[in-house]
């Protein structure tokens, strides 16, 4: 080959792996130089207490220094008057569905792609604004928005993708419409899958191509439909889906990424073939028994959980199908929280909104319902520190190395500046417009409302 030929190559080759283009980002605001809060009290997403007043000095993504002496500022940096409000992680949220969280499922299956993902473009935006700075992605086509949100061409939070949910046939993911059954080999694929909002796969081997091809996409975990589910049309709760070799196949295909596979199960024959199977997360469980939780204690096993229990607004946009079967989960949620404290399982907080804008923007809502079953500590703790471990077991495939959930010394700057103290109102996380008066995320400032 000639030389001109191959830088040719070169040239194109180096276009494509830089997206195209150069150009600055457009929305995502630059970091300054530095960022120093002063005179703040800092929950540090591990303690019960504040800490006494602080300065934290950010540099470009990263906290630099945090001390109770004062810290020289430096010319260029940015000063946030902390005036003794409460500094604390950014919020994380393990299950989240940023395609599909705000968007009602008719429209999901009709509308076209383009607009669905401007859609889901404005709801990362609202989750961030609503203190929520990084989302473990649980199903859906969210690789585009999470490349668009880190190159600051759209803001949002971080996304840990899964990219589709992989579902057997009849499976809680599989939401095809009738025409496009029966499924045949070599066949064409349903909307639902040609948009990478589910896969379809009904062997081993086909559980192993889907999940190589979400984990060639960019997924950071692999998410299987081990169990019924309530918002699915065709299965009852109480079904055990897939198989355990099924299951086995996407572990060993995750774990070969480094990373591990998550299931949606309700049950305790779907949750244990799933743990013998070698998932490390269990999403949702609460039709468990006493049995299956001592073996996600023996075992290591996450659990995350959601506190689903009755409201009557979203209740009431719900199908029959699925009112019937989440009154089933409802009753199971008080258990399954006692029964994870009870063992001290690792536990996880996700809010799991799936079609419905208006429980979506009631995200913090969710979090702050957790103190029914602990406290205000144990429930920020749980959506800050203990979600950042978890968010860890994607390993070398991890899209954001470094440590988040906690305020500390070389941890990465996602950070709340609270007015007022949540361990002892958890209440004022449900209005983060009025009370989070400075959302940074990855040492940018998104919202500043002491800025004169």
């Amino acid at each position: 080959m000639r030389s001109g030929s191959r830088r040719s190559i070169v040239a194109v080759v180096s276009l494509l792996g830089t997206g195209l283009s150069t150009a600055a980002p457009a929305q995502t605001p630059a970091p300054p130089a530095a960022t120093l809060f002063e005179n703040v009290r800092v929950f540090d997403g591990r303690g019960a207490a504040l800490s006494a007043p602080s300065n934290v000095l950010v540099r470009g993504n990263v906290i630099e220094r945090i001390s109770t002496a004062p810290i020289a500022r430096e010319p260029g940096a940015t000063v946030v008057a902390g005036g003794g409000r409460t500094l604390m992680p950014g919020l994380i949220d393990a299950h989240w569905h940023s395609f599909m969280a705000g968007t009602a499922q008719p429209l999901l299956m009709t509308a076209t792609a383009s607009y669905l993902h401007l859609l889901a473009a404005r709801q990362a935006e609202a989750t961030l604004m609503r203190g929520f700075t990084t989302v473990r992605d649980l199903g859906g086509p969210v690789f585009g928005l999470k490349r668009a949100i880190d190159e600051g061409a759209m803001v949002g939070p971080r996304i840990y993708p899964s990219g589709a949910m992989i579902s057997q046939t009849s499976g809680h993911g599989d939401f095809r419409f009738g025409f496009e059954l029966p499924r045949t080999p070599g066949g064409p694929l349903s909307h639902g899958e040609r948009e990478g909002i589910s896969a379809i796969a009904d062997s081993p081997d086909e559980v192993r191509l889907r999940a190589r091809e979400q984990l060639r996409a960019g997924a950071s975990q692999i998410k299987l439909m081990a169990g019924g589910g309530v918002s699915s049309q065709y299965n009852p709760i109480e079904s055990t889906q897939f198989t355990e070799p099924e299951i086995r196949a996407a572990v060993e295909a995750a774990e070969n990424w480094g990373s591990y596979v998550t299931v949606h199960a309700y049950t305790p024959q779907s949750m244990q073939m799933s743990i013998r199977a070698g998932a490390k997360v269990i999403e949702h469980g609460q039709l468990t028994d006493e049995d299956t939780v001592k073996l996600m204690a023996d075992k290591g096993i996450w659990w995350s959980l959601q506190p689903l229990t009755y409201d009557a607004d979203v209740f009431a946009r719900m199908s029959p199908v699925s009112q019937k079967k989440a009154l089933q989960v409802f009753e199971g949620t008080d258990r399954a929280y006692r029964l994870a404290k009870k063992y001290n399982i690792k536990t996880a907080f996700g809010a799991d909104i799936l079609f419905d804008a208006g429980a979506a923007s009631r995200q913090g809502r969710y979090l702050a319902m957790l103190v029914r079953w602990m406290s205000a500590a144990e429930a920020l703790r749980m959506a800050t520190a203990s979600n950042g471990e978890l968010l860890a077991l994607s390993g070398f495939s991890n899209p954001y190395p470094g440590k988040l959930g906690v305020v500390e010394e070389g941890a990465l700057a996602d950070l709340l500046l609270v007015d007022g103290n949540p361990l002892e109102n958890i209440a004022l996380v449900e209005d983060p417009d009025k009370n989070f008066v400075v959302i940074m995320k990855d040492g940018r400032i998104f919202k500043n409302a002491l800025a004169r």
